[in-house]
């Protein structure tokens, strides 16, 4: 019996969650592909508008490290390159790839590779980099850049802690593709080459936990169930839990030699090795009281969420609120035209009587309830005040970006500060002070080398007027001389 750890803070949280076995959505109209992929990231389109697309067919590829190849989830005409509204915070309006749906749902024929290890680690980074694998818990950071560290890595974590309030996509996957889950994670225990291998499973998924027990079987994959305290998913949490290691600020996992990977990217490689299949489809939560028929469902990425919502029964008559994620880490969406990406695996539709519960913001009573819950240490309230006053450098030097945005102090703060957005605000203020400073020294510097390059251009002048007066001189001495010798 392994000895868990805990972290600080958490919360224990009671919300319903789907246990209805998956269902396929049925086909859309269209699909939409933002180009933005991740924090300022974003794919570059490889199509032509009138040209047709395949399913699995590449339509955008990676412009960096930290972005991803993007697929066709069905077959269709690429219809328009233009702004739509996309899953943001700010419900901005951005580029993206419009495929208008033929309903013949072609594929490209796919090359599986049935015996990986025959493969180098190398190859198979390659293949999950070309079939636009991110990760699948939220964040979407790309699977093979995260797989390509230097660092030894002697543990593998799989990632099925899956502890936010109404979201139950992970765990209705490990019902029904265990197996599959279970090939993933030794797909990638080979490519790192880790030693242990951990699956992570809540103490409150018993129907996962067994079916994960059956897919084992002889494999050396340690099954562990956690403790259901949020945020026992977090990355630096689910270590500390596992293993007692406290992975410190400003340091990454595979700086102990831990990575973490959630149970849905692990089926996502088992995908494309052996079965030779891009990213186009993930597991998605339908869910909450304004929600008629709570499911999960099988979703093509690109689908607009109405569909979703439509094929889910439709809204209840007092929705008020529509948001993309959970409860505690969501973002909130004008729009259901908006469409479900890679990082999407809830939709949650919350109802007036849900929104009435939340009272008017009051002032901080300075009771220390936040610092009490946050899993990470800090000091929200001090943060909360020094970004309120503009003191950003005491933001940094009291790690605001350590924060993981996990919502534990809004929900015990006394006052209903909405801390969280203000701890969103402030780093959009630093990044935008730090970018605004980047480009004032490097105009600095620019001025600078101006300066120079013209004072050494006026010293190469006069340098050049002198030897051309000493030049005249000589000869004027020369023509004289010449003269008087006559």
């Amino acid at each position: 019996m392994t000895k868990l750890a805990h972290f600080h803070g958490g919360l224990a949280i009671t919300a319903d969650k789907c246990a209805n076995p998956i269902i396929d959505s049925s086909l859309p109209g269209e699909l939409i592909y933002p180009l933005l992929q991740r924090s300022n990231n974003y794919a570059l389109p490889i199509v032509k508008l009138g040209e047709r697309v395949l399913k699995g067919q590449m339509i955008a590829s990676a412009n960096s490290l930290f972005s991803a190849p993007i697929h066709a989830a069905s077959s269709g005409t690429v219809k328009a390159i233009e702004p739509r509204i996309i899953a943001h915070p700010s419900n901005l309006a951005d580029d993206c790839i419009i495929i208008e749906t033929d309903g013949l749902d072609a594929a490209l024929s796919a090359i599986p590779c049935f015996d990986y290890q025959q493969e180098t680690p190398e190859n198979l980074r390659t293949k999950i980099h070309q079939a636009g694998i991110v990760g699948l818990g939220g964040a979407a950071f790309p699977t093979a850049t995260k797989l390509s560290t230097e660092q030894d890595i002697h543990t593998l974590i799989i990632n099925a802690a899956e502890c936010e309030p109404y979201i139950s996509c992970d765990a209705s996957l490990i019902r029904q593709k265990a197996e599959g889950i279970v090939q993933g994670a030794l797909i990638l225990q080979y490519i790192l080459q880790a030693k242990h291998c951990i699956i992570a499973v809540e103490e409150n998924m018993p129907e996962a936990n067994q079916a994960l027990l059956q897919a084992i079987n002889t494999h050396s994959i340690q099954l562990i169930s956690v403790p259901a305290i949020y945020p026992t998913g977090g990355e630096k949490q689910l270590i500390q839990v596992l293993t007692g290691t406290k992975i410190p600020a400003k340091c990454l996992p595979t700086e102990h030699g831990f990575i973490c990977q959630n149970v849905g990217t692990a089926y996502a490689v088992y995908q494309a090795i052996i079965q030779g299949l891009a990213l186009t489809e993930r597991i998605i939560t339908v869910t909450g009281k304004g929600i008629k028929q709570p499911q999960n469902i099988r979703t093509r990425i690109g689908t607009p969420i109405k569909h979703l919502i439509a094929q889910s029964g439709g809204y209840n008559k007092k929705v008020q609120r529509l948001i993309m994620g959970g409860s505690m880490m969501g973002i909130a969406l004008s729009s259901d035209e908006i469409a479900v990406t890679k990082a999407t695996n809830c939709i949650l539709a919350m109802t007036s009587n849900q929104q009435e519960n939340k009272s008017a913001e009051m002032p901080c009573i300075r009771c220390g309830d936040c610092a009490a819950v946050c899993p990470v240490e800090l000091l929200p309230q001090q943060l909360y005040w020094y970004g309120r006053s503009g003191q950003l450098d005491q933001c940094q030097n009291y790690q605001l970006f350590s924060c993981i945005e996990c919502g534990c102090c809004d929900v015990v703060c006394p006052s209903h500060i909405p801390l969280v957005q203000q701890f969103r605000v402030t780093k959009g203020e630093i990044i935008t002070k730090e970018k605004q400073a980047v480009q004032s020294n490097l105009a600095k510097t620019r001025f600078q080398n101006q300066q120079q390059r013209r004072a050494r251009e006026e010293q190469e002048q006069l340098a050049k007027a002198e030897k051309r007066k000493a030049i005249i001189e000589k000869m004027k001495a020369a023509s004289l001389a010449k003269k008087k010798s006559l």
